[in-house]
């Protein structure tokens, strides 16, 4: 195998063959390949994309490139959810336990910040003590013992993704449909589901701005999960706004842990309710998405949901007295708040200025080797359409000092615009996508 051809191919448009994939693919894992011709490569499939036969072949190498996790004796459906990337989404740190609650065992595997977009792993270890590097026997352990793990691509799982995830987000390749399909289902299909439900952003704050692609994206997955006898129902959610209030790795655990106590925002509510209904028709646990948020509810308001998030913490090394005192989790040495400039109707809030301002505060990573602050990022209750006074309290900044409150509020003023007529925003939840076809909501 001469790299350079394989670039050089894949640059002019041409195609890898599955033996050339495989190939590369476990070179690379074994460190025999570079970063700097695997990053030009990437570059090349940016351009150039992938298609199904390579896609196929990309997913099957990097699942072959570690071992999975092993659940034939668990007699428990095992399903997953999985987004493509938000700001402010949180519903994993939600629906982890959630679902676990309610008798279904959830291996759920995430990753770390991707682009502006944070990452399950690192709010998760925002945690004081939380362990996410979990091995495969430990993961399998914690499943069968209290039916939830939440972990991140250990040396045993899927290597190879998870080294070309980091590469992903240092060299500005992630916006590509079948490198976000072949990463996000090797993960998957190594977990050895018998469902998945998928979260599709849509709208300027996703990796996928354009509907077509979003589908595109949604059927990709779903094909690979046809291909390997996991049933794959996908959402389209949107992000042209961020989701709930809190973005920045500990806010958004303490939002996540009052939707847990039956509070929250409305919207985050709401998408999160829609993929547990999807994750709980999936394992049999009901037979409607009706009957599925009702028993959801139950579930938060008797306390058992909480109680099994506090059972995951503890299970990984993590303080589990945050559930009940949020303030236990790391805090910002300064915060201040963001009025409105003028009275008006609230036109964007934009989620990429925010997701990249978390970041230059702090709270995420713009080279592979960077450290996060999890205490620092923005509180924001502004939403598109809403009325708002001048001076009315839009959001507020979470920093480490003065320089980075005087960074925050530049980026809030740049991010909300507020303007005399109502705007247009996507429908928070609108299609469905399974094996059958799209369904409009």
């Amino acid at each position: 195998m001469i790299v350079p051809r394989l670039i050089e191919r894949k640059r002019d448009g041409g195609q890898l063959t599955s033996g050339e994939i495989h190939e590369l693919v476990t070179a690379y894992a074994d460190d025999k390949v570079p970063d700097y011709q695997m990053a030009a490569l990437l570059m090349a499939i940016y351009f150039n994309g992938l298609d199904r036969a390579e896609m196929n072949a990309l997913m099957e190498a990097m699942l072959e490139s570690g071992e999975r996790l092993d659940f034939s004796r668990l007699p428990l459906p095992r399903i997953d959810k999985h987004s493509t990337g938000g700001v402010g989404d949180k519903t994993s740190l939600i629906l982890a336990p959630l679902i676990a609650s309610l008798g279904v065992a959830v291996p759920m595997m995430s990753g770390r910040g991707l682009g502006h977009t944070g990452g399950t792993l690192d709010k998760l270890e925002s945690i004081p003590g939380f362990r996410t590097g979990l091995s495969l026997a430990e993961a399998q352990k914690q499943v069968a013992e209290i039916g939830c793990a939440m972990l991140g691509q250990t040396e045993e799982i899927v290597p190879a993704d998870r080294k070309l995830y980091a590469l992903r987000d240092a060299t500005a390749t992630v916006e590509v449909i079948p490198l976000i399909a072949a990463s996000i289902m090797s993960k998957k299909v190594a977990e050895s589901l018998t469902g998945l439900v998928l979260d599709i952003k849509r709208g300027s704050g996703s990796f996928l701005p354009h509907l077509e692609d979003e589908l595109e994206l949604a059927r990709a997955m779903i094909d690979l999960g046809v291909r390997h006898a996991c049933p794959v129902v996908a959402l389209l959610t949107a992000m042209d706004r961020p989701l709930g209030e809190a973005c920045g790795n500990a806010l958004e655990v303490a939002e996540a842990i009052d939707v847990l106590k039956g509070g929250g925002p409305p919207d985050l509510i709401e998408v999160t309710m829609a993929l547990g209904a999807e994750m709980l028709v999936l394992a049999g646990t009901a037979t409607t998405r009706e009957a599925a948020r009702a028993i959801m509810r139950d579930a938060i308001i008797s306390g058992r949901a909480l109680e099994k998030f506090e059972e995951v913490i503890a299970a990984q090394g993590g303080e589990a007295r945050v559930v009940r005192d949020p303030s236990r989790l790391p805090q910002s040495a300064l915060q201040k708040q963001f009025g409105a400039p003028r009275a008006g109707i609230v036109q964007t809030v934009d989620p990429r200025a925010i997701g990249h301002g978390v970041i230059s505060l702090g709270g995420g990573r713009t080279r592979m080797e960077d450290t996060v602050d999890p205490s620092v990022g923005f509180v924001i209750s502004a939403k598109p359409g809403a009325r708002v006074e001048k001076g009315q309290r839009l959001a507020d900044v979470h920093a480490q000092d003065e320089k980075g409150i005087t960074a925050g509020i530049a980026i809030l003023e740049s991010a909300i615009a507020i303007g005399d007529s109502a705007p247009a925003s996507l429908p928070l939840i609108s299609h469905r996508v399974t094996a059958k076809g799209v369904e409009e909501l």
